[in-house]
């Protein structure tokens, strides 16, 4: 494949492309484990209170597919543009580690769910296709917990809780050529899981998780000068920075004649430097073979189509509908498609909304504007999640009526939302309490614009010399004398016909 590559010129002259690969694991959304019976819903109970035999590796047990997981990956797979085989079959890729009780982990080899699809991302205006090697399916290990004790030794704890979590393995083609493009790609491919419904895609959970593999070689060679594995990375910010610090220190270690050896690093996010682990290990290093407990899997053209007719509307089409549907910006529609519970809100806002105003696209672009400004500075600033905030779409909406009927004045709107917010209060309800409604009789603001006007000479005679800042401050002085009631639209002529302007 053609590939169009981020380009660095040391000192020496030479040109360098960068290489990136990811293997992105995402737990999915299943009720039960992958290969027993245990909940999967683990996430806040004590640890090692979701165990079996099975998924504690015991000898002599059988473990059984969890059907839900399998359709789960056909259809990302899918979603994802691969192809799905008629047949596939389980592996035990054997490695010792302590997370691993049995010893082997049941995963796919030579024989996966899918293969050759693609992901589309859109990288300084224009569109690069990420070629997808495979997506399959294993399970998950337990997860380690280190400690250090009071006498300052160190010691790890194992809870088994995570152990047998159905795992998708999504492996890209090595078609990245810089930290940019494969922080795009993830944020991509975590909204399609999350519009799926297959995973929650938390980095910071563990749900969604990254490996990146990335090298160097001189333009126009073949051959790569040594290829890295960049673990521990839980944030998209985080790939981004693991990325562009490895892509930095292979080309100092090669410039200054040194040779990149082939192995596994970890990403260290508060000192922002990757360090080695282990040397990287090639898949004979597993000794694969095929699973005896699990029978192969044999996928028919009628169900895998059937699974196909009942994918959801995926990112990418949603935001070419939300453009030509709305009339929304491309930043704009790219920003609410990204994440699926924010695009089902903004739907969900304009179902109460009258057919004539949607068709015009405007009440999409006021509904747009506060959900991606005010609401999503209050959903972060709380750690808040949409779903769970108190205002409701058709709250949202109303609000949104008041200023439009000039019942409301901008500043006063962010004052209502706010409170709206935190109580979940209805606008109507916060402005008949607090007597907010906006001022827009002439004769009423005329008395406090009377009085602004006497208590500022020096902006009444800067404005009379021709400085028009000058009458913006005044604006701002009635504001604030009204308490933000004042409707600027009618405040500024009153003013401009008193102080005789134009």
């Amino acid at each position: 494949m053609k590939q169009s590559c981020r380009t660095a010129i040391l000192s020496d002259g030479v040109d360098y492309e960068t290489i990136i690969g990811l293997e992105v694991h995402s737990q999915l959304l299943t009720m039960s484990k992958m290969y027993c019976a245990c909940s999967a819903n683990y996430a806040s109970d004590p640890p090692n209170t979701h165990v079996c035999p099975v998924c504690m590796g015991m000898p002599g047990v059988l473990p059984a597919i969890n059907q839900r997981a399998v359709e789960f990956t056909i259809m990302t797979a899918l979603a994802l543009n691969c192809s799905i085989p008629e047949h596939a079959k389980f592996d035990r890729k054997n490695y010792p580690y302590p997370d691993l009780m049995k010893g082997y982990q049941i995963s796919q080899y030579d024989m996966p769910m899918s293969i050759k699809g693609y992901l589309v991302i859109d990288i300084d205006g224009r569109k690069k296709k990420i070629g997808i090697t495979r997506v399959h399916l294993e399970e998950d290990v337990a997860k380690l917990v280190h400690r250090t004790s009071a006498e300052g030794e160190s010691y790890s704890l194992v809870d088994v809780n995570r152990a047998g979590m159905p795992l998708m393995e999504i492996v890209s083609e090595p078609d990245m050529n810089s930290p940019e493009e494969a922080r795009l790609y993830l944020v991509k491919l975590r909204a399609i899981l999350q519009y799926l419904g297959v995973s929650t895609g938390n980095m910071e959970e563990g749900s969604f998780r990254c490996d990146a593999n990335i090298s160097i070689r001189p333009r126009g060679t073949r051959e790569y000068l040594g290829k890295v594995e960049v673990k521990n990375m839980n944030s998209f910010r985080a790939v981004y920075r693991a990325l562009e610090y490895e892509e930095k220190r292979q080309r100092e270690v090669f410039d200054a004649g040194g040779k990149i050896a082939q192995e596994t690093r970890g990403w260290v996010d508060e000192k922002g430097i990757t360090f080695s682990q282990r040397s990287k290990e090639y898949a004979h290093d597993y000794r694969y073979f095929p699973e005896p407990d699990l029978p192969p899997l044999s996928f028919s053209r009628q169900a895998v189509e059937k699974i196909r007719a009942a994918l959801p509307e995926l990112p990418e089409a949603k935001f070419d509908r939300f453009v030509s549907q709305y009339n929304l910006t491309s930043y704009d529609a790219g920003l609410l498609t990204d994440n699926r519970a924010l695009a089902g809100y903004f739907e969900d806002c304009l179902a109460t909304t009258p057919a004539a105003e949607k068709e015009t696209g405007k009440k999409a672009k006021t509904i747009s504007n506060w959900l991606l400004g005010d609401f999503t500075r209050l959903l972060n600033s709380t750690n808040r999640q949409i779903w769970d905030s108190r205002v409701k779409p058709g709250q949202l909406v109303e609000m949104i009526d008041l200023v439009e009927k000039g019942t409301l004045s901008g500043p006063l709107a962010k004052a209502v939302f706010e409170e709206m917010f935190e109580t979940g209060k209805p606008a109507g309800a916060i402005v008949a309490e607090k007597g907010l409604v906006q001022i827009s009789d002439s004769a009423e603001l005329a008395i406090i614009i009377d009085k602004v006007i006497t208590d500022n000479e020096k902006a009444v005679a800067d404005y009379r010399a021709g400085k028009e800042a000058s009458l913006t401050f005044l604006i701002g002085q009635v504001m604030k004398a009204s308490r933000g009631k004042a409707n600027p639209a009618v405040v500024r002529p009153i003013i401009v016909d008193k102080l005789g302007g134009n």
